[in-house]
């Protein structure tokens, strides 16, 4: 995800107010849009080392197909450099009305959709999972006695939390509305000066950097857009940071409107489910693609290409495997994903093939966690590898709830399939190489990977910039499918195990902690003090023999 608009608004308002102040600024070298790929020792920015892999060690190897599956919003699959990459359902005979393969759901050609309709429609938006909560709770704790409150303790507390969160959030949600409008007013102004400045109607940063006047107003204008581009990524049009921000505020407009309505209502009426039984499972359509409507349904299509975006066509930019297949499954909403859709998408991607599924989404609360749970058991029983975004609010994951997560809610100990990956920037200008929004967590974030200013496709044959731990997250599906395609018996434990003993180390520097200016030693951000690394792992995978059982037939559960 992108870095929010209200997030760096302090800094703008300040800036505004003082429209004249004026700023040293130095002009940088421009970040290559590959980074991510490239080797700290030869580019010097901290990428994964890819392009160098490739180089020094799988020139003339043979490469094995590897599913990966992408729980969701939706791709889409027209997109120039997924041709190819997306997943096929061999059992199934396209738009016949029947569940040819037996699995459970009909004509699942590329794969599911648990947000559909009946009759073809999905789900776009979503409550937070904390109003579902604090609603299903209102009806019994709202005018509670104290003799009910007694009856269960541990509910009752529950509720009390969530009913605190639940003013803050309406207090916060309220002075978004009232301060986002002043903030794209002033954006909008700038831009217009830096439009007629530039002699162009979509102003980029190249454009301001270089930009040189005389002019006053320009002057104060483009100082204020070069503290904005300090926080958002370089390749954003300045008239797309501001349609983000009208974005924010008609999302703030929606919640304040919605914060008092049923946030079931919309599901029922959709997709048609009850979300609180796991075994109604006959429900979704097989409509993977992203949602038109939605400006967050890019997130799917982005992330597929960190993966799989054909490599060495000279078109857009290159994935990270040159033999993987992507299977779509659409699970998450623009608002929280429900954990029955999560359980069963994990079980629809370990029975149709997948090896691998990447999560770049979550929460903070997951009332179901146990049905999560089963299905990550049931991915470790058949050898699949889980890849999970660690989260984006600067938080210590050590100590808040962020779901899915690998630690087993009946205390039998944590997910050995279950990465957890925290996000790394570039280092190039300062050697600052820690994303300042990632969460951490010394025990339950495993690594960190590229997740700052990833540029990679989106609908419509398009290409763009994103930051987040869910640009982090598939950077480490990516290479665990890679060392798959070329060492395919290693098991799913394996993979794990090389990719934390493969790591660049770093754990010894001094970095700022996320969300503070707290120097502390990156070794206690993650648990192995590292960032992911294609070049270390694939060396390090050629030593081992895999353990990875032989499939004696393709999965075709019902269910």
């Amino acid at each position: 995800m992108n870095i929010k608009l209200k997030h760096i608004t302090g800094s703008i308002i300040i800036m505004s107010m003082v429209f004249c102040q004026s700023f040293a600024q130095t002009i940088s070298k421009p970040l290559p849009k590959d980074w991510q790929l490239l080797d700290y020792k030869m580019d010097s920015v901290y990428g994964t080392s890819v392009e160098r892999a490739y180089l020094d060690l799988l020139r003339g190897k043979k490469s094995h197909p590897v599913i990966v599956a992408v729980i969701d919003s939706g791709i889409d699959t027209s997109q120039q450099d997924l041709q190819g990459r997306i997943w096929v359902n061999p059992g199934e005979i396209p738009n016949n009305g029947i569940d040819d393969d037996h699995n459970g759901y009909v004509d699942d050609i590329h794969g599911w959709n648990f947000l559909g309709g009946k009759n073809g429609t999905s789900l776009v938006r979503a409550s937070s999972e904390a109003q579902r909560e604090y609603y299903r709770l209102k009806k019994i704790y709202g005018n509670a006695s104290d003799s009910m409150a007694m009856t269960n303790k541990k509910e009752y507390a529950y509720w009390l939390v969530l009913k605190d969160k639940a003013a803050k959030d309406s207090a916060n949600n309220a002075m978004e509305i009232n301060r986002l409008p002043y903030i794209i007013t002033i954006l909008t102004k700038i831009d217009s000066v830096l439009q007629k400045a530039t002699h162009k109607d979509k102003v980029n940063f190249s454009d301001i950097d270089t930009l040189q006047t005389t002019d006053i107003a320009t002057k104060q204008a483009k100082n204020v857009a070069l503290q904005l581009y300090k926080e958002v990524p370089h390749e954003q049009s300045f008239n797309k940071i501001i349609s983000e921000g009208k974005q924010e505020l008609a999302e703030a407009e929606t919640a304040r409107d919605e914060q008092n309505e049923d946030p079931n209502a919309s599901r029922r009426k959709i997709v048609g489910d009850n979300p609180f039984d796991i075994n109604d499972r006959d429900y979704g359509n097989n409509n993977i693609n992203y949602d038109t409507s939605d400006p967050a349904s890019i997130h799917g299509t982005h992330v597929a290409g960190i993966i799989a975006a054909i490599r060495n066509n000279h078109i857009g930019m290159d994935g990270i495997c040159d033999n993987v297949i992507i299977m779509p499954i659409k699970a998450v909403p623009d608002g929280d994903e429900r954990d029955k859709d999560i359980a069963l998408a994990i079980r629809y991607a370990v029975n149709n093939g997948a090896k691998i599924i990447n999560m770049s989404f979550g929460k903070p609360y997951s009332p179901q966690k146990a049905w999560v749970d089963d299905a990550v058991k049931y991915a470790a029983a058949h050898d699949v590898l889980l890849v999970h975004a660690a989260g984006n609010s600067s938080a210590d994951n050590d100590s808040i709830g962020d779901y899915p997560s690998p630690e087993y809610l009946d205390s039998t100990g944590m997910a050995p399939n279950f990465i957890e990956v925290g996000a790394s920037s570039s280092g190039q200008d300062s050697g600052e190489f820690v994303a300042s929004f990632s969460n951490y967590g010394k025990k339950d974030v495993d690594l960190f990977a590229p997740g700052e200013d990833i540029y990679s496709t989106v609908p419509h044959n398009s290409y763009e910039s994103l930051s987040g731990t869910s640009m982090a997250a598939p950077m480490v599906s990516g290479i665990a499918a890679l060392l798959l395609e070329y060492y395919p018996r290693l098991s799913a434990v394996q993979l794990h195990q090389i990719l934390d003993q493969s790591v660049l180390y770093v754990g010894d520097s001094l970095v700022d902690k996320p969300g503070t200016d707290q120097k502390v030693k990156f070794s206690t951000l993650c648990r192995t003090g590292g960032i992911v690394n294609a070049y270390n792992a694939l060396k390090l995978a050629a030593t081992i023999r895999g353990k990875r059982k032989k499939e004696r037939k393709k999965r075709r559960h019902r269910f």
